[in-house]
């Protein structure tokens, strides 16, 4: 697909890091873009340095989105690109017992939910409403709109403590095909990225000692992942016509190592 100002665009998560990256990288290509983000403040800064259009959005509710998008589609027009960076996780291991007590504690179910409910069913739930608006454009050279999700290292390799998010980013993996094969007839591809480890704004809370060691377990480049990076691989999903029901992985080679 032709990245271009005719062209308009949904990034959720929009506000900062993966996503910001990826507003940015569109805008610079004239993209009318909206950013979706529950984050209002940071939003409507972020819409208003990239001159893009802010669309408060929780994706864990059905009218939440529902509104967003059709605000975005009353300022930009129907999108023909969706890129969804909406989620998060926690770290709570499946059973553990306390080092000082003694006492069993299990992984609280509400706090599994939520995850899945966050990073699955908050794409998912995108991308049916936005694949759904496609399906109404004529197509442009031969397609009618791009879906680019994303999941994790952790869907292959999760560390411990990481059972539901990488069960709620390997769900984001297992339906890129099922997705994709759906919305072939209508001509609308479906790609995931898989990141490994990034230098986002929920990375930058860690103390650098940290960031340091996890970027020296990257087999090369040795470091943390920078958002551009991300954002040049969702732009070659949009532009390169034959790519379809793919997840690339995107993370100098590592293989996640269990803590």
């Amino acid at each position: 697909m032709k990245i271009d100002s005719t062209l308009a665009a949904v990034v959720t998560g929009g506000a900062s890091g993966l996503g910001l990256a990826t507003v940015q990288a569109l805008r610079a290509q004239g993209v009318k873009v909206a950013i979706f983000d529950m984050n209002k403040d940071l939003g409507m800064q972020m819409a208003e340095e990239t001159g893009a259009v802010f669309c408060e959005c929780d994706v864990l509710s059905d009218e939440s989105v529902d509104q967003a998008f059709t605000h975005a589609r009353e300022a930009n027009g129907q999108e023909r690109v969706l890129v969804c960076c909406a989620g998060g996780g926690n770290a709570i291991p499946t059973v553990r017992r306390d080092k000082k007590t003694g006492e069993i504690k299990m992984f609280p179910t509400d706090q599994f939910e939520w995850v899945l409910r966050l990073n699955t069913v908050g794409t998912f739930r995108c991308i049916t409403r936005s694949a759904a608006g496609m399906m109404t454009l004529d197509l442009a050279d031969g397609e009618r709109g791009v879906i680019v999700n994303t999941a994790s290292a952790a869907a292959s390799e999760g560390q411990m403590g990481q059972a539901a998010y990488s069960a709620a980013k390997a769900g984001i993996v297992g339906m890129t095909l099922t997705i994709a094969r759906d919305l072939a007839r209508e001509a609308i591809r479906v790609n995931t990225i898989q990141p490994g480890i990034f230098d986002t704004p929920a990375m930058a809370r860690a103390p650098q000692e940290m960031k340091d060691a996890l970027g020296a377990m990257v087999p090369y480049p040795r470091r943390l992942g920078h958002p551009d990076e991300y954002a040049s691989m969702a732009l070659e999903m949009i532009r390169n016509r034959y790519l379809n029901a793919e997840t690339v992985r995107l993370d100098g080679a590592i293989r996640m190592q269990p803590r």
